[in-house]
């Protein structure tokens, strides 16, 4: 579904899901982007010999995101690192989705990841008198992400 023109789409309003399994409570997502190396084709002009540049695109690179939530009971995403920290990477590699929904939950826009398993799970700061919400932080590596439908 199209947004309205001059709308835009709202931060808030996303969702996960990983092997065909909502993962639900993300509070926050950060990093996902789309990247490739760039090179540059360095050459002389024929007619004048003036120096030129050209850059080209090269490899996609792989990148990483990062899925901020309240720390629950869950034991998913430990056992997630787990299998990744033994080496079980057939069951720590995983495909899923970051899909942003429009004002009526419709989906917008959905960016597909490849291969995602954990790096790193950081559990928020535990501080004496502080009354904010407890988080747990996973890091994903993953091979490629690619918007749906592009």
């Amino acid at each position: 579904m199209a947004l309205p023109e001059n709308d835009s789409s709202v931060g808030h309003s996303f969702g996960l899901e990983f092997d065909g399994i909502q993962i639900t409570h993300i509070t926050e997502c950060t990093g996902l982007k789309m990247e490739q190396d760039v090179i540059e084709y360095k050459s002389n002009t024929a007619s004048d010999g003036k120096y030129l540049i050209k850059k080209l695109p090269g490899r996609w690179k792989a990148g990483e995101v990062t899925l901020t939530r309240p720390l629950t009971d869950s034991n998913s995403f430990e056992k997630w690192v787990k299998d990744a920290q033994i080496g079980k990477m057939t069951d720590a590699r995983k495909g899923g989705a970051i899909i942003v929904y429009d004002y009526e939950g419709n989906p917008l826009k959905r960016y597909t990841i490849t291969n995602a398993w954990p790096k790193s799970l950081e559990l928020g700061t535990l501080k004496a008198g502080d009354t904010s919400v407890l988080t747990e932080k996973l890091v994903l590596t993953y091979e490629q992400c690619e918007p749906e439908g592009a």
